[in-house]
């Protein structure tokens, strides 16, 4: 496993292969992941603790513990994740590319430009 520090809280890798990689996302109260998109990049999200909104597209999915269901985001599509009191999700997705393009970002990092 691995950890990977990120402004709005912590990716820590539990699975990876050449067809997927898995890891769980947490997120720290009050914080949102840029708003992006991937060119080839494909994930599906679940929630495991606490409340989030992820945006995809043009459509809100407001998870809560209450609610059992996973959101898919295919390539192409741009897309938003943020939570109010913190949340914990578990991301699967296609293998790591540098495909990341940010449309918007509140930790300083140049919207356009790869990197996580």
């Amino acid at each position: 496993m691995k950890t990977v520090e990120k402004p709005w809280g912590k990716e820590v890798w539990f699975a990876q292969t050449d067809k997927y990689v898995g890891k769980l996302l947490y997120l720290l109260p009050g914080k949102r992941l840029s708003l992006q998109l991937h060119r080839v990049k494909d994930e599906t999200l679940c929630l495991l603790e606490g409340d989030c909104v992820i945006q995809c597209g043009d459509l809100e999915h407001r998870l809560t513990q209450s609610r059992e269901e996973a959101v898919r985001i295919q390539p192409e599509t741009i897309h938003r994740i943020s939570t109010e009191h913190g949340a914990v999700l578990v991301e699967v997705s296609t293998p790591e590319v540098e495909d990341v393009v940010r449309l918007e970002d509140d930790y300083g990092r140049i919207p356009g430009k790869p990197g996580h």
